[in-house]
């Protein structure tokens, strides 16, 4: 998955007008209090609001310390 990708999903939580009030809720600087998934016509991407995925846990069972030698 690309950060800056050219497709990015518009939403008011991702712009940079806005800032986070809870999970659901962003206050914008041009359209007061939205919902976090809407946007609007002045949206503008700010990449540092956006949170990554996190990464998937590695399962250790199947590995012993020998697996990890050189």
């Amino acid at each position: 998955m690309e950060l800056f990708r050219k497709n990015m999903e518009k939403r008011c939580a991702y712009c940079a007008f806005g800032s986070a009030i809870n999970d659901r809720e962003v206050a914008c600087a041009r359209k007061g209090v939205m919902d976090a998934a809407a946007h609007c016509r002045k949206f503008v991407y700010d990449p540092l609001k956006r949170v990554p995925p996190r990464p998937a846990a590695l399962n250790s069972g199947k590995y012993s310390a020998e697996d990890f030698k050189l």
